[in-house]
């Protein structure tokens, strides 16, 4: 039996003691002394948050695998015993063998979104790990960071020894082949991390210097190993339905955020948003084959126990067969109790019918995503949504029994006028209206209407890369606007408005843009007690707005400003497949708010299709490299589907 790293006292102490106890269902036992490479995979935030991180059970299954590796998982410990670590010197442990993640060879750590950036650092100091990558010795595991914030890696480059960029399926095994090679032939932690530079899709910060102009901006990205990249790839898996999957995942004891089997249909997505990061930085588009997705279901549900499967996707509504995978699953298991979860899915006749099958109508609400107020700022944003199919889905929706609606919506997005605030609440009065035309006797009683407004965040790898960002004060000008026009509605008590808060997307943004000159920044806010940002009962933004401060770093150069076309931004380095040149083209379209249409009509060159693989391949066969673009800001995408 294991002996636990935390005493009986200890556990009985804190809330929530089975998120450091391990011995969860599916979790994989190994001895310790029978492998030669021991990997901690760390997601760092809270335990039931990371347990709902499908990337974690991939990697988890992936390198479990190899007979010569052992993976274990560490998670961020709470406030309270993050407390008593410290106060009692108890070093950062596994789950699995519940030995100290200092003696193991890797730690992996996931990068889901910027406000764990201090995150990291209370695993690496409770680990007795050196935080800051330069003063690790030879005995110290090899830190690695992955996921989406790893396509600007330099806010926290100084404390990562190196970055994996892309997909974790394609070039795990010669990182691992590579390190036996090194280990077994007594090379030294800077030979393998040159050498692992080597690797296509790895980056080594420590390889390069980074020079900077007068104005703050960059000059030069300069190698300091002449063998290392000068672009880093990003690495994709080619055929999802040959790579590894995890059927047997991780069950928890306690409830998770997502407490369900997840099943991966595709990734990456056709829409071409432009606010959306995942969804450029995921192309080109590629599906599993349905009669694999079909074994992973039947599998996953087996070997778990779960009562509720979801199918995970940018656009499930894109997914060629998901109505036959929809039906399959209604059909083979709904009469075995077990739910079905479809997100991400446009409301249409056929998700209207679905849903009536696989929710209770009366109790569930639907949610909508029209981003933005107005048709011309959709337009601007690349949406793809108009009025019209806005009005006809609540309809069509609040015709089958619905009476709840969830609307999301983003403020301060690029060329954002005041009118187009004010048409968030008109657009949530007329949904509402359209729910009035039932006959009375249709009606659920009131309709319930929730409009939730996130502040706009630029990201890297987007068209609004070069964009500036509303400021906190900004943003709150047009919170209240926003308010005041809901109680100008007519159904105005059937409108609840929901807002997330200014600072913090403030801070996201600098982080989200920022460049290697940040890390003291993020070292100095940590270590005055900022801790789990993303969680707002402990976001201290005052200790932030110091840390800045004392490092005589200015919030506003990264937020507050239109960078120019030529400006060499942080994340330059990295090749993602789409090119910055389409991206450009991309925000100047967007100030005409013209419309691209989907990489299903045609191929529009981002450049993903140097993958030759997803529907960037089967473009390629069907249109050669004809381009297809439009002009008309009016233009509805539904006619264009038509021309195409």
């Amino acid at each position: 039996m294991r002996k636990l790293a935390l005493s009986d006292e200890i556990l009985l102490s804190i809330e929530k003691p089975a998120r450091y106890i391990g011995g969860e269902v599916n979790m994989r036992v190994k001895n310790p002394m029978d492998v030669d490479i021991r990997f901690c995979m760390c997601f760092p935030d809270v335990y039931e948050i990371g347990m709902s991180h499908l990337g974690i059970q991939i990697l988890y299954d992936i390198l479990n695998r190899r007979e010569d590796t052992y993976c274990e998982r560490v998670y961020s410990p709470w406030i309270d015993l993050d407390k008593l670590m410290r106060d009692k010197d108890i070093p950062l442990f596994a789950l699995e063998s519940q030995d100290p993640v200092k003696e193991f060879d890797f730690l992996g750590i996931t990068l889901q979104y910027e406000m764990c950036y201090t995150n990291i650092l209370q695993i690496l100091e409770l680990s007795q790990i050196p935080i800051y990558a330069r003063d690790r010795s030879e005995d110290d595991p090899i830190v690695i960071g992955g996921g989406p914030c790893s396509y600007n890696p330099e806010p926290i480059a100084d404390f990562f020894d190196f970055f994996y960029i892309g997909e974790g399926e394609t070039s795990y095994d010669k990182i691992l082949d590579l390190y036996k090679e090194c280990k077994q032939s007594g090379k030294s932690r800077r030979e393998y991390l040159e050498m692992v530079s080597q690797i296509e899709g790895m980056y080594v910060p420590a390889l390069y210097d980074v020079e900077y102009n007068e104005d703050d901006t960059i000059k030069a990205f300069i190698k300091k190993y002449e063998k290392a990249p000068d672009k880093v790839k990003k690495q994709v898996e080619v055929n999802l339905s040959e790579a590894y999957y995890p059927t047997k995942p991780l069950v928890p004891f306690i409830k998770t955020t997502q407490d369900r089997v997840v099943l991966e249909i595709q990734r990456g997505c056709i829409r071409g948003c432009r606010f959306c990061q995942a969804g450029m930085v995921y192309r080109p588009t590629r599906e599993r084959d349905l009669e694999y997705l079909k074994k992973c279901a039947y599998e996953m549900l087996n070997s778990t126990g779960h009562e509720e499967i979801s199918l995970s996707s940018l656009s499930s509504s894109d997914y060629s067969q998901l109505q036959e995978l929809v039906y399959f699953l209604i059909d083979e298991f709904g009469s075995k109790g077990v739910n079905i979860s479809l997100p991400s899915l446009r409301i249409d006749a056929f998700s209207l019918d679905v849903m009536a099958k696989v929710q209770d109508v009366r109790k569930s609400s639907l949610t909508f995503a029209p981003e933005a107020g107005s048709q011309r700022l959709r337009n601007v944003i690349n949406k793809g949504l108009t009025e019209e199919m806005i009005l006809k889905g609540a309809s069509d929706a609040f015709s089958s029994g619905w009476s709840r609606v969830k609307l999301y919506f983003m403020m301060g997005l690029p060329t954002e006028t005041y009118e187009d605030v004010e048409g968030i609440a008109v657009l949530a009065e007329d949904i509402a209206r359209e729910y009035y035309k039932l006959p009375k006797e249709q009606r659920q009683g009131r309709v319930s209407i929730v409009v939730s407004t996130a502040f706009f965040v630029p990201k890297p790898f987007t068209p609004f890369q070069w964009t500036r960002m509303d400021t906190p004060e900004e943003y709150i000008q047009k919170q209240q606007l926003l308010r005041k026009k809901i109680n100008e509605q007519l159904n105005k008590k059937s409108i609840k408005f929901n807002w997330h808060e200014a600072e913090l997307s403030e801070l996201e943004g600098v982080l989200a843009r920022g460049d290697r000159r940040l890390s003291k920044v993020i070292y100095d806010a940590y270590k005055a007690g900022c801790l789990y940002d993303s969680w707002s009962e402990h976001f201290k933004y005052d200790k932030w707005v110091k840390a800045f401060e004392d490092n005589a770093i200015s919030m506003s150069f990264y937020n507050s400003r239109e960078r120019a076309e030529d400006e060499i931004f942080p994340w330059d380095f990295i090749d993602a497949g789409v090119s910055k040149a389409f991206l450009l083209k991309e925000y100047k379209r967007a100030k005409n708010s013209s419309i691209t249409p989907n990489c299903k009509q045609l191929c529009y060159n981002c450049g993903a299709k140097v993958f030759a693989c997803g529907v960037c391949f089967n473009n390629q066969e069907q249109a050669g490299d004809q381009t297809l673009l439009i002009d008309n800001p009016g233009q509805d995408l539904t006619e264009v589907e038509h021309e195409g």
